[in-house]
């Protein structure tokens, strides 16, 4: 097959008059694609996947059967504002798996990024920000409002409450729901998520030095001993660390204005 195949739609494939087509895309049978729709060049659209709203989805995208993208919000204040989703380049959609707009309450979009994949199920509520690079396994959740950081990690079954953030290369175990913000590289577990440290095995997968984890590591372990205040803690971590990217990384993100308070360990936990 040709690198950039001509447009290809399946006879059976229904395109609502409006829909922006790009070049090289292919449209399996029985899809459906609203009148609002732009397919960017190069993407993949597998059969009986429903495409409707003010939907963008950007080149080589990839979406698998039964997924639907773009329908309203699952929010009951939602009135039919013309919001929208936007999904980026190269990203990876599954079977089943729902993504809804924006709301009027929410700042009117839901945006995904580029390079990311969404596993059999995973959902992504309305108004929800997630970065570039990000796995959603398998019935992944993220209820509305949430913030997920690139190349963050969401394990099978996972739920994020709303106005969650999960911070950049974050980990989310399996089944873990997940009611407060999670640090960048945090690695979360448990019925009720609580850290467990940090993302060594993704840290290193992204480039990190082993001067750069064992520097992390060595702030996460201040940040979250017993001993003072965590505000005090924070401001220690800050001034002894100022030079390490990544640790700012994290202090920026704790003094961030939010609505959650911050995922800690367990009490008694070993840093």
């Amino acid at each position: 097959m040709p690198s950039n195949p001509a447009t290809q739609i399946h006879p059976t494939a229904v395109i609502e008059d409006g829909a922006s087509i790009g070049a090289g895309v292919q449209i399996g049978p029985y899809s459906l694609i609203g009148p609002h729709v732009a397919l960017d060049d190069g993407c993949r659209i597998h059969g009986h996947v429903s495409i409707s709203g003010r939907t963008k989805i950007g080149p080589g995208t990839e979406i698998y059967p039964f997924a639907s993208v773009g329908s309203p919000p699952q929010d009951l204040k939602y009135k039919g504002e013309p919001s929208e989703l936007t999904i980026g380049a190269k990203t990876v959609i599954r079977e089943h798996v729902t993504l809804n707009p924006g709301t009027e309450g929410g700042g009117m979009i839901t945006r995904v990024g580029d390079g990311c994949l969404l596993m059999v199920g995973a959902h992504v509520g309305h108004d929800s920000q997630v970065g570039n690079q990000v796995i959603m396994a398998n019935n992944a959740t993220l209820g509305g409002h949430v913030q997920v950081g690139d190349q963050a990690v969401l394990g099978g079954l996972s739920a994020v409450h709303q106005f969650v953030r999960i911070g950049r290369g974050a980990m989310v175990g399996g089944m873990t729901g997940v009611e407060r913000d999670v640090i960048p590289y945090g690695s979360v577990m448990g019925d009720r998520a609580r850290l467990a440290g940090i993302n060594i095995v993704g840290m290193k997968r992204r480039g990190m030095t082993k001067e750069e984890v064992s520097i992390v590591r060595k702030a996460y372990r201040l940040l979250f001993a017993s001993e003072g205040t965590f505000q005090e803690r924070l401001v220690e971590v800050a001034q002894e660390f100022e030079t390490c990217e990544p640790v700012m990384e994290i202090v920026d993100f704790i003094r961030a204005d939010t609505s959650r308070k911050i995922c800690q360990p367990s009490e008694g936990a070993e840093l």
